[in-house]
């Protein structure tokens, strides 16, 4: 990716973690993904008292790509305003399902990361799609 798409994904994130449902723990967090065809889609972190209902922003923004067709993701950013929000395991292992080559962004006002998925999650689960 080069950096204007960064750029554009990485605003698409930070957009998103002012919309986000947060009352518990009041840690907002946006993410943005970018499919293959430029489309940029993104999501926030909704949470819900009963905790185990709340959805993380990367499964949102995967969510809605996917439930508008667009399975072809090849990039994520995640944003938080004050620390680094590493993916939790769940949504790396939703991210893998749409692309084991995905390139992570991991952005806080400070800082931004660049990983690929692979080092942050060595072990993913995997079917062959091919044989489906």
């Amino acid at each position: 990716m080069n950096d204007y798409e960064i750029n554009m994904l990485v605003d698409a994130a930070k957009e998103a973690a002012d919309k986000a449902y947060v009352p518990y723990s009041e840690f907002p967090i946006g993410a943005a993904v970018m499919c293959e065809d430029g489309t940029i889609y993104n999501g926030c972190n909704i949470e819900n008292a009963s905790y185990s209902a709340t959805v993380c922003a990367e499964r949102v923004a995967i969510f809605k790509a996917v439930s508008d067709g667009n399975y072809s993701i090849k990039a994520v950013a995640v944003y938080s305003e004050n620390s680094m929000p590493i993916p939790c395991g769940t949504c790396l292992q939703v991210m893998a399902e749409f692309n084991k080559d995905m390139k992570i962004y991991v952005v806080s006002d400070d800082d931004l990361n660049a990983f690929d998925l692979i080092d942050l999650l060595p072990f993913q689960f995997s079917i062959d799609k091919e044989s489906l």
